[in-house]
Protein backbone atom coordinates (compact mmCIF):
# COMPACT_ATOMS: atom_id res chain seq x y z
CA UNK A 1 0.00 0.00 0.00
CA UNK A 2 1.51 3.30 -1.04
CA UNK A 3 1.73 6.36 1.16
CA UNK A 4 -0.39 8.45 -1.17
CA UNK A 5 -3.31 6.10 -0.74
CA UNK A 6 -3.08 6.05 3.03
CA UNK A 7 -3.20 9.86 3.18
CA UNK A 8 -6.60 10.04 1.53
CA UNK A 9 -9.77 10.21 3.56
CA UNK A 10 -11.89 7.07 3.86
CA UNK A 11 -14.83 6.67 1.52
CA UNK A 12 -18.33 7.61 2.58
CA UNK A 13 -20.37 5.25 4.72
CA UNK A 14 -21.77 2.32 2.84
CA UNK A 15 -19.47 2.33 -0.19
CA UNK A 16 -17.63 -0.78 0.97
CA UNK A 17 -19.05 -4.30 1.24
CA UNK A 18 -22.32 -3.57 -0.52
CA UNK A 19 -25.16 -5.36 1.25
CA UNK A 20 -28.90 -5.25 1.60
CA UNK A 21 -30.98 -5.57 4.74
CA UNK A 22 -31.04 -9.25 5.72
CA UNK A 23 -34.35 -11.12 5.81
CA UNK A 24 -35.81 -11.66 9.28
CA UNK A 25 -34.01 -14.49 11.07
CA UNK A 26 -35.34 -15.80 14.37
CA UNK A 27 -31.90 -17.09 15.34
CA UNK A 28 -29.73 -14.06 14.50
CA UNK A 29 -29.81 -10.78 16.39
CA UNK A 30 -26.82 -8.90 14.95
CA UNK A 31 -25.28 -8.95 11.48
CA UNK A 32 -22.11 -6.95 10.73
CA UNK A 33 -20.74 -6.75 7.19
CA UNK A 34 -17.65 -4.98 5.86
CA UNK A 35 -17.16 -2.70 8.87
CA UNK A 36 -14.41 -0.12 8.31
CA UNK A 37 -13.10 2.57 10.65
CA UNK A 38 -10.04 4.78 10.19
CA UNK A 39 -8.73 7.65 12.26
CA UNK A 40 -6.67 10.55 10.88
CA UNK A 41 -3.10 10.96 12.07
CA UNK A 42 -2.51 14.61 12.91
CA UNK A 43 1.01 15.86 12.18
CA UNK A 44 2.75 19.17 12.29
CA UNK A 45 2.09 22.41 14.11
CA UNK A 46 -1.26 22.96 12.40
CA UNK A 47 -2.50 19.39 12.79
CA UNK A 48 -2.50 18.41 9.12
CA UNK A 49 -3.61 14.88 8.28
CA UNK A 50 -0.52 12.69 7.95
CA UNK A 51 -2.16 9.39 7.04
CA UNK A 52 -4.85 7.15 8.46
CA UNK A 53 -4.88 4.58 11.25
CA UNK A 54 -6.50 1.44 9.83
CA UNK A 55 -8.32 0.55 13.06
CA UNK A 56 -10.91 -1.79 11.53
CA UNK A 57 -10.63 -3.24 8.02
CA UNK A 58 -13.57 -5.12 6.50
CA UNK A 59 -14.83 -6.93 9.63
CA UNK A 60 -17.90 -9.16 9.31
CA UNK A 61 -19.68 -11.51 11.72
CA UNK A 62 -23.08 -12.65 13.00
CA UNK A 63 -24.34 -12.94 16.58
CA UNK A 64 -27.23 -15.18 17.57
CA UNK A 65 -29.94 -14.40 20.09
CA UNK A 66 -28.92 -15.24 23.63
CA UNK A 67 -25.38 -16.09 22.50
CA UNK A 68 -21.90 -14.76 23.21
CA UNK A 69 -19.38 -13.84 20.53
CA UNK A 70 -15.94 -13.16 21.98
CA UNK A 71 -13.68 -10.82 20.02
CA UNK A 72 -10.08 -11.55 21.03
CA UNK A 73 -6.70 -10.05 20.16
CA UNK A 74 -3.77 -7.97 21.37
CA UNK A 75 -4.27 -4.41 22.56
CA UNK A 76 -4.68 -2.03 19.63
CA UNK A 77 -6.03 -4.62 17.18
CA UNK A 78 -9.37 -2.80 16.79
CA UNK A 79 -11.66 -4.81 19.09
CA UNK A 80 -13.02 -1.86 21.06
CA UNK A 81 -13.44 0.17 17.87
CA UNK A 82 -15.63 -2.60 16.46
CA UNK A 83 -17.86 -2.60 19.55
CA UNK A 84 -18.22 1.16 19.69
CA UNK A 85 -18.84 1.41 15.94
CA UNK A 86 -21.72 -1.06 16.21
CA UNK A 87 -23.29 1.09 18.94
CA UNK A 88 -22.40 4.26 17.00
CA UNK A 89 -20.52 5.69 19.95
CA UNK A 90 -18.07 6.38 17.13
CA UNK A 91 -19.19 6.59 13.52
CA UNK A 92 -17.81 3.92 11.16
CA UNK A 93 -16.58 4.92 7.71
CA UNK A 94 -18.10 2.03 5.77
CA UNK A 95 -20.01 -1.19 6.24
CA UNK A 96 -23.41 -2.37 7.42
CA UNK A 97 -24.80 -3.18 10.87
CA UNK A 98 -28.23 -4.77 11.12
CA UNK A 99 -29.67 -5.27 14.59
CA UNK A 100 -32.85 -7.37 14.69
CA UNK A 101 -33.50 -6.27 11.10
CA UNK A 102 -32.85 -2.57 11.86
CA UNK A 103 -30.19 -0.76 9.80
CA UNK A 104 -28.32 0.84 12.71
CA UNK A 105 -26.00 2.94 10.55
CA UNK A 106 -28.95 4.38 8.62
CA UNK A 107 -30.79 5.71 11.70
CA UNK A 108 -31.11 9.40 12.41
CA UNK A 109 -30.68 10.74 15.96
CA UNK A 110 -34.30 10.09 16.91
CA UNK A 111 -34.29 6.56 15.53
CA UNK A 112 -30.98 5.78 17.24
CA UNK A 113 -32.29 7.03 20.58
CA UNK A 114 -35.29 4.72 20.26
CA UNK A 115 -33.05 1.66 19.87
CA UNK A 116 -30.53 2.66 22.56
CA UNK A 117 -32.45 0.87 25.32
CA UNK A 118 -31.92 -2.43 23.49
CA UNK A 119 -28.15 -1.96 23.03
CA UNK A 120 -25.91 -1.26 26.01
CA UNK A 121 -22.22 -1.34 26.96
CA UNK A 122 -20.17 -2.34 30.00
CA UNK A 123 -16.92 -0.38 30.02
CA UNK A 124 -13.44 -1.64 30.82
CA UNK A 125 -12.49 0.73 33.64
CA UNK A 126 -14.80 0.42 36.65
CA UNK A 127 -13.29 3.59 38.11
CA UNK A 128 -13.53 6.21 35.36
CA UNK A 129 -16.81 4.88 33.89
CA UNK A 130 -18.89 5.84 36.95
CA UNK A 131 -19.78 9.44 37.78
CA UNK A 132 -18.25 10.11 41.22
CA UNK A 133 -20.85 12.80 41.97
CA UNK A 134 -23.83 10.45 41.66
CA UNK A 135 -25.00 7.89 44.18
CA UNK A 136 -25.21 4.26 43.13
CA UNK A 137 -28.99 4.54 42.94
CA UNK A 138 -28.75 7.50 40.56
CA UNK A 139 -26.11 5.78 38.43
CA UNK A 140 -28.13 2.61 37.96
CA UNK A 141 -31.39 4.46 37.39
CA UNK A 142 -29.98 7.05 34.98
CA UNK A 143 -31.00 5.15 31.84
CA UNK A 144 -34.55 4.66 33.10
CA UNK A 145 -34.88 8.40 33.73
CA UNK A 146 -33.27 9.49 30.46
CA UNK A 147 -35.54 7.26 28.39
CA UNK A 148 -38.64 7.97 30.49
CA UNK A 149 -39.18 4.30 31.32
CA UNK A 150 -39.82 4.70 35.05
CA UNK A 151 -40.10 7.31 37.76
CA UNK A 152 -40.82 7.64 41.45
CA UNK A 153 -41.38 4.44 43.39
CA UNK A 154 -41.36 2.29 40.25
CA UNK A 155 -37.88 3.53 39.35
CA UNK A 156 -36.64 2.93 42.90
CA UNK A 157 -38.07 -0.60 42.91
CA UNK A 158 -36.46 -1.49 39.58
CA UNK A 159 -33.09 -0.12 40.68
CA UNK A 160 -33.18 -2.06 43.95
CA UNK A 161 -34.23 -5.23 42.14
CA UNK A 162 -31.39 -5.13 39.62
CA UNK A 163 -28.88 -4.16 42.33
CA UNK A 164 -29.75 -7.32 44.26
CA UNK A 165 -29.54 -9.28 41.02
CA UNK A 166 -25.89 -8.27 40.52
CA UNK A 167 -24.92 -8.88 44.16
CA UNK A 168 -25.37 -5.44 45.76
CA UNK A 169 -27.54 -4.92 48.83
CA UNK A 170 -30.03 -2.10 49.30
CA UNK A 171 -27.67 -0.25 51.67
CA UNK A 172 -25.18 0.20 48.81
CA UNK A 173 -27.61 2.33 46.78
CA UNK A 174 -27.12 5.44 48.94
CA UNK A 175 -23.32 5.28 48.72
CA UNK A 176 -20.92 6.68 46.11
CA UNK A 177 -18.49 4.92 43.72
CA UNK A 178 -15.32 5.79 45.68
CA UNK A 179 -16.59 3.68 48.58
CA UNK A 180 -16.44 0.44 46.58
CA UNK A 181 -13.76 -1.94 45.33
CA UNK A 182 -13.09 -2.49 41.63
CA UNK A 183 -15.19 -5.63 41.47
CA UNK A 184 -18.12 -3.94 43.21
CA UNK A 185 -17.85 -0.96 40.88
CA UNK A 186 -18.02 -3.27 37.89
CA UNK A 187 -21.20 -4.80 39.34
CA UNK A 188 -22.62 -1.27 39.45
CA UNK A 189 -21.67 -0.80 35.79
CA UNK A 190 -23.32 -4.09 34.89
CA UNK A 191 -26.47 -3.09 36.77
CA UNK A 192 -26.57 0.23 34.91
CA UNK A 193 -26.50 -1.67 31.60
CA UNK A 194 -28.99 -4.44 32.36
CA UNK A 195 -31.59 -2.35 34.23
CA UNK A 196 -32.92 -1.42 30.78
CA UNK A 197 -33.34 -5.14 29.94
CA UNK A 198 -31.40 -4.84 26.68
CA UNK A 199 -31.18 -7.48 23.96
CA UNK A 200 -27.50 -6.83 23.20
CA UNK A 201 -24.58 -5.81 25.44
CA UNK A 202 -21.01 -4.96 24.45
CA UNK A 203 -18.71 -6.14 27.26
CA UNK A 204 -15.64 -4.04 26.47
CA UNK A 205 -12.76 -5.69 28.37
CA UNK A 206 -15.22 -5.89 31.25
CA UNK A 207 -12.95 -8.04 33.46
CA UNK A 208 -9.43 -7.07 32.35
CA UNK A 209 -8.95 -4.51 35.16
CA UNK A 210 -9.93 -7.00 37.87
CA UNK A 211 -8.05 -9.61 39.91
CA UNK A 212 -8.25 -13.16 38.59
CA UNK A 213 -10.59 -14.38 41.34
CA UNK A 214 -12.91 -11.41 40.78
CA UNK A 215 -12.82 -12.01 37.01
CA UNK A 216 -14.34 -15.45 37.54
CA UNK A 217 -17.11 -14.00 39.72
CA UNK A 218 -18.00 -11.34 37.14
CA UNK A 219 -17.98 -13.85 34.26
CA UNK A 220 -20.28 -16.16 36.25
CA UNK A 221 -22.55 -13.18 36.96
CA UNK A 222 -22.71 -12.30 33.26
CA UNK A 223 -23.56 -15.89 32.37
CA UNK A 224 -26.33 -16.02 34.99
CA UNK A 225 -27.80 -12.73 33.74
CA UNK A 226 -27.67 -14.01 30.16
CA UNK A 227 -29.50 -17.21 31.13
CA UNK A 228 -32.17 -15.24 32.99
CA UNK A 229 -32.66 -12.38 30.52
CA UNK A 230 -31.71 -13.91 27.16
CA UNK A 231 -29.21 -11.16 26.27
CA UNK A 232 -26.57 -11.47 23.54
CA UNK A 233 -23.00 -10.43 24.34
CA UNK A 234 -20.15 -9.12 22.24
CA UNK A 235 -17.41 -9.97 24.74
CA UNK A 236 -14.16 -8.12 24.00
CA UNK A 237 -10.96 -9.45 25.58
CA UNK A 238 -7.23 -9.84 24.91
CA UNK A 239 -6.85 -13.12 26.81
CA UNK A 240 -8.25 -16.32 25.30
CA UNK A 241 -8.31 -18.02 28.70
CA UNK A 242 -10.77 -15.40 29.97
CA UNK A 243 -13.35 -16.09 27.28
CA UNK A 244 -13.15 -19.90 27.28
CA UNK A 245 -16.12 -20.45 29.58
CA UNK A 246 -18.43 -17.70 28.37
CA UNK A 247 -18.13 -17.95 24.58
CA UNK A 248 -20.37 -19.67 22.09
CA UNK A 249 -18.32 -18.27 19.23
CA UNK A 250 -14.84 -16.74 19.06
CA UNK A 251 -13.35 -14.34 16.51
CA UNK A 252 -9.61 -13.58 16.65
CA UNK A 253 -8.52 -10.13 15.45
CA UNK A 254 -5.08 -9.02 14.34
CA UNK A 255 -4.27 -5.46 13.18
CA UNK A 256 -7.85 -4.60 12.26
CA UNK A 257 -8.80 -7.89 10.62
CA UNK A 258 -10.45 -11.13 11.73
CA UNK A 259 -7.94 -13.92 11.02
CA UNK A 260 -9.92 -16.83 12.51
CA UNK A 261 -13.42 -17.45 13.79
CA UNK A 262 -15.51 -20.42 14.76
CA UNK A 263 -17.42 -22.26 17.48
CA UNK A 264 -15.60 -21.83 20.78
CA UNK A 265 -15.17 -25.55 21.36
CA UNK A 266 -13.62 -26.08 17.92
CA UNK A 267 -11.31 -23.09 18.10
CA UNK A 268 -9.99 -23.96 21.55
CA UNK A 269 -9.56 -27.63 20.66
CA UNK A 270 -7.77 -26.97 17.37
CA UNK A 271 -6.82 -23.37 16.53
CA UNK A 272 -5.77 -23.21 12.89
CA UNK A 273 -4.21 -19.78 12.42
CA UNK A 274 -0.67 -19.41 13.84
CA UNK A 275 -1.66 -16.21 15.63
CA UNK A 276 -4.55 -17.98 17.39
CA UNK A 277 -2.15 -20.78 18.31
CA UNK A 278 0.26 -18.24 19.80
CA UNK A 279 -2.49 -16.59 21.87
CA UNK A 280 -3.71 -19.92 23.18
CA UNK A 281 -0.16 -21.07 24.00
CA UNK A 282 0.38 -17.90 26.03
CA UNK A 283 -2.78 -18.39 28.11
CA UNK A 284 -2.19 -19.78 31.63
CA UNK A 285 -3.41 -23.30 32.37
CA UNK A 286 -4.81 -24.62 35.66
CA UNK A 287 -2.25 -27.47 35.77
CA UNK A 288 1.29 -26.05 35.36
CA UNK A 289 2.72 -29.60 35.04
CA UNK A 290 1.10 -30.07 31.65
CA UNK A 291 3.58 -29.38 28.89
CA UNK A 292 2.71 -27.29 25.89
CA UNK A 293 4.47 -25.87 22.90
CA UNK A 294 5.47 -22.23 23.23
CA UNK A 295 5.16 -19.94 20.22
CA UNK A 296 7.38 -16.89 20.58
CA UNK A 297 6.31 -13.96 18.41
CA UNK A 298 9.09 -11.87 16.91
CA UNK A 299 9.28 -8.16 16.26
CA UNK A 300 6.54 -5.61 16.81
CA UNK A 301 2.93 -5.47 15.75
CA UNK A 302 2.78 -3.80 12.29
CA UNK A 303 1.84 -0.14 12.26
CA UNK A 304 -1.87 0.31 11.56
CA UNK A 305 -0.94 3.55 9.78
CA UNK A 306 0.89 1.64 7.06
CA UNK A 307 -0.07 -2.06 7.34
CA UNK A 308 1.80 -4.66 5.26
CA UNK A 309 0.74 -5.43 1.71
CA UNK A 310 0.17 -9.14 2.31
CA UNK A 311 -0.57 -11.13 5.44
CA UNK A 312 -0.20 -8.81 8.42
CA UNK A 313 1.18 -11.63 10.57
CA UNK A 314 4.08 -12.38 8.20
CA UNK A 315 6.73 -10.31 10.00
CA UNK A 316 5.93 -11.61 13.51
CA UNK A 317 7.97 -14.77 12.94
CA UNK A 318 5.02 -16.82 11.68
CA UNK A 319 6.22 -20.46 11.61
CA UNK A 320 4.03 -21.19 8.58
CA UNK A 321 4.88 -18.18 6.43
CA UNK A 322 5.59 -18.55 2.72
CA UNK A 323 6.70 -16.15 0.03
CA UNK A 324 3.13 -15.64 -1.15
CA UNK A 325 2.16 -14.34 2.30
CA UNK A 326 4.31 -11.25 1.81
CA UNK A 327 2.40 -10.03 -1.25
CA UNK A 328 -1.08 -11.56 -1.05
CA UNK A 329 -3.69 -11.55 1.70
CA UNK A 330 -5.27 -14.93 2.53
CA UNK A 331 -9.05 -14.99 2.64
CA UNK A 332 -11.16 -16.16 5.57
CA UNK A 333 -12.17 -19.66 4.40
CA UNK A 334 -13.67 -22.80 5.94
CA UNK A 335 -11.08 -24.92 7.72
CA UNK A 336 -12.76 -27.65 9.74
CA UNK A 337 -16.00 -27.97 11.68
CA UNK A 338 -19.08 -26.12 10.51
CA UNK A 339 -18.51 -22.36 10.73
CA UNK A 340 -14.80 -22.62 11.57
CA UNK A 341 -12.82 -20.33 9.22
CA UNK A 342 -9.31 -18.97 9.13
CA UNK A 343 -7.18 -16.80 6.84
CA UNK A 344 -3.95 -18.72 6.25
CA UNK A 345 -2.32 -20.07 3.09
CA UNK A 346 -0.59 -22.81 5.08
CA UNK A 347 -4.04 -24.17 5.97
CA UNK A 348 -5.78 -23.74 2.62
CA UNK A 349 -2.86 -24.04 0.20
CA UNK A 350 -1.18 -21.50 -2.03
CA UNK A 351 -3.60 -19.98 -4.58
CA UNK A 352 -3.03 -20.54 -8.27
CA UNK A 353 -2.32 -17.79 -10.77
CA UNK A 354 -5.08 -15.21 -10.79
CA UNK A 355 -6.44 -16.40 -7.43
CA UNK A 356 -5.97 -15.01 -3.95
CA UNK A 357 -6.54 -11.54 -2.65
CA UNK A 358 -4.30 -8.57 -3.34
CA UNK A 359 -4.50 -5.34 -1.36
CA UNK A 360 -5.09 -2.35 -3.58
CA UNK A 361 -6.60 1.01 -2.82
CA UNK A 362 -9.23 3.02 -4.59
CA UNK A 363 -9.18 6.78 -5.01
CA UNK A 364 -10.69 7.20 -1.53
CA UNK A 365 -8.01 5.18 0.22
CA UNK A 366 -10.15 2.08 0.73
CA UNK A 367 -8.80 -1.35 0.00
CA UNK A 368 -10.31 -3.29 -2.87
CA UNK A 369 -9.72 -6.79 -4.16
Amino acid sequence: MNDAATNRAPAALGTAAADTAPPPDAGQLLRVRGLVKRFPVQRGLFGRAGGWVHAVDDVSFDLGRGKTLSLVGESGCGKTTVGRSILRLIEPDAGHVHFDGIDILGLDRRGLRAVRTRMQIIFQDPYSSLNPRLSVQDIIGEGLRVHGLARGSELADRVESVARRVGLDAEALSRYPHEFSGGQRQRIGIARAVVLEPDFVVCDEAVSALDVSIQAQIINLLRDLQDDMGMSYLFIAHDLSVVRHISDWVAVMYVGEIVEEGPAAALFAQPMHPYSQALLAAAPRPDPRRRRDRIVLEGDVPSPVNPPEGCRFYDRGCPKRMDVCRISTPELLACGSEGHRCACYAVHGVPGEGEGKRRETDTNGHERT
